[in-house]
């Protein structure tokens, strides 16, 4: 049974051009064969780029809305051949209004009663001309002698050819680096495909975050029938960092301190992806005290860049001297701060 084309991409009748368009993408980007390795998606996707280079083009689309399925059977210039041969529009557009007898034309001109015109010229809906020199409607009047196989086969003949199919756009994961994703540049990315790996040379904005695409353009499905090539999105996947951590443009690290650093104040140098850097630590500061470094995080071209936030961490000696060992205890001994209180 024939799928109607609207219900395949999933729009109105009324749909305009960029309507379909995006529909197409979003259904190729799921059933493409590139992409989706299930043998049912290769099937619908040939189901999809029917639709889509059916509905796409306007003329091709105005004959599938008045003739439906059958449509490929009605040649572009129908209504001028019709006009030539002798044969009207009825007033609804679709050619003339049939009777509602039923019955067929023979050859050699003789009507029998049954379908026919309502007084202008036109064509049956079961295939069968009826006469209509003066006609009434109802398909009584004389025949004239028309052929209905051979003007049928003159009007219907061409098969009308489906138009340029578009590319449809893949879609590749990309992973970078923290350091990566906050330089930028520019990286040669080798991906797999149906014809072999491909290398592609891809320019890496400064900044980028996780979840963000990257444009190749032209780089995706090839076209068909002269159709333009599709996309290729690389989603960007930031791996995991032994020390930085991100939250949207923001980087927070770690920032390990010593006990007398934390307690008496110090500046210490701090590693960003920009480089080194000095933070101040305020005196007192404990376990998961945040330092801000504006402007230290992930640069944004559009403005907003992030913030590098410092979380203080008390480290203490793993092991101690005995100088060491005699200070801790005699500040043991000295001190009345208690922190579980």
């Amino acid at each position: 049974m024939a799928r109607d084309y609207y219900e395949v991409l999933g729009v109105p009748r009324g749909a305009g051009a960029e309507e379909l368009q995006q529909a197409y993408r979003k259904l190729a980007r799921t059933y493409h064969p590139d992409v989706n390795a299930d043998p049912a998606a290769e099937e619908r996707f040939k189901v999809v780029n029917e639709a889509y280079s059916v509905l796409s083009d306007p003329g091709t689309r105005a004959r599938y809305d008045r003739f439906g399925p059958d449509y490929r059977q009605i040649p572009a210039d129908f209504d001028e051949r019709a006009a030539a041969a002798g044969f009207g529009r009825g007033p609804q557009g679709r050619g003339a209004r049939a009777g509602a007898g039923r019955g067929r034309t023979r050859r050699g001109g003789e009507a029998a009663a049954g379908q026919g015109f309502d007084g202008g010229g036109g064509f049956s809906g079961d295939g069968g001309f009826s006469g209509g020199v003066g006609g009434d409607g109802d398909g009584s009047g004389i025949g004239i002698g028309i052929d209905f196989e051979d003007l049928v086969g003159d009007l219907f003949g061409a098969h009308g050819a489906a138009g340029p199919i578009p590319g449809a756009d893949q879609e590749a994961e990309l992973e970078l680096t923290v350091e990566e994703a906050f330089q930028g540049g520019r990286r040669r990315v080798t991906l797999a495909g149906p014809a072999g790996p491909r290398s592609y040379q891809v320019t890496i904005p400064p900044g980028v975050v996780d979840g963000q695409r990257i444009r190749l353009a032209g780089q995706g499905g090839q076209g068909r029938a002269g159709g333009r090539a599709g996309d290729l999105y690389l989603a960007v996947r930031i791996a995991p960092h032994p020390r930085y951590r991100l939250s949207g443009r923001d980087i927070h690290v770690e920032l390990p301190v010593t006990p007398w650093e934390a307690a008496l104040g110090a500046s210490v140098a701090v590693t960003t992806p920009r480089g080194e850097a000095k933070v101040r630590v305020v005196a007192g500061s404990s376990c998961g005290r945040r330092l801000r470094l504006r402007g230290e995080g992930m640069p944004n071209p559009n403005g907003g860049t992030g913030d590098l936030y410092a979380e203080v961490r008390v480290m203490v000696p793993p092991t101690l001297t005995p100088a060491e060992r005699q200070l801790f205890e005699q500040l043991a001994a000295e001190s009345t701060f208690t922190p579980r209180t």
